[in-house]
């Protein structure tokens, strides 16, 4: 054999495999940055749903303050009435409520805990919800069933008001203590349901409900 034509055939077969080597290596870090952006990129699809969470629960909060002011302001306005005219508003307000079912327990059960008394139209909550609703059913967030409801009742949070100023680490400490099995339900918008059910506004818990299948963000 001659050894003299040994590099025709021994150059083009090293190239072959030193650009094989190279061509291995390159498309297995491409893979290794592809895999790390779909693991940024679901990280931060994670944060903004956090973040959207947040922003909706200040927002609620900021509503329940602002009534609270009027509340406050209502008070102060009817210290200052006539006798006559404070007579007039118990008996308006005693027929106010005999006329809603299920109210005047719920009512006490607020005026005991100190926060503002529930104002609760069973008509207009039915009316807008597809169904008979009653008042400080938890069950009426979506997402809440009989099992999960029980839970925050032996955790002391047992009304509308009360669950919507709950922390997101409370209504999961709530779930924990039912065991594993609850574990997967995500309570984060619980807060926002409860908030809109306590302030009456049962159109934007229909339609946010609608929009927002098994009360997920």
């Amino acid at each position: 054999m001659d050894i003299s034509n040994i590099w025709c055939w021994l150059c083009p077969l090293l190239t072959g495999i030193i650009a094989g080597i190279i061509g291995y290596y390159w498309g297995k870090s491409n893979s290794v940055v592809t895999n790390n952006c779909d693991e940024w990129i679901d990280k931060n699809r994670q944060l903004q749903s956090a973040h959207d969470n947040l922003k909706a629960e200040l927002k609620s909060c900021q509503t329940r303050l602002d009534n609270c002011i009027k509340d406050k302001e209502a008070a102060v306005s009817a210290k200052v009435s006539t006798t006559t005219g404070m007579a007039a508003g118990m008996a308006s307000g005693f027929v106010a409520g005999t006329a809603q079912e299920g109210n005047n327990e719920s009512n006490d059960l607020h005026k005991s805990q100190g926060v503002a008394v529930l104002n609760f139209d069973a008509a207009a909550a039915k009316t807008a919800m597809g169904k008979k609703i009653k008042a400080d059913d938890l069950t009426t967030v979506e997402g809440i069933g009989p099992k999960i409801a029980e839970l925050f009742h032996n955790n002391n949070i047992k009304t509308w008001h009360s669950l919507s100023t709950s922390s997101i680490e409370e209504r999961r400490n709530v779930l924990n203590s039912g065991g594993k099995r609850f574990e997967i339900h995500n309570p984060e918008s619980w807060a926002l349901q409860a908030g809109m059910a306590f302030d009456g506004k049962w159109k934007e818990l229909a339609k946010w409900q609608d929009e927002h299948k098994g009360g997920r963000m």
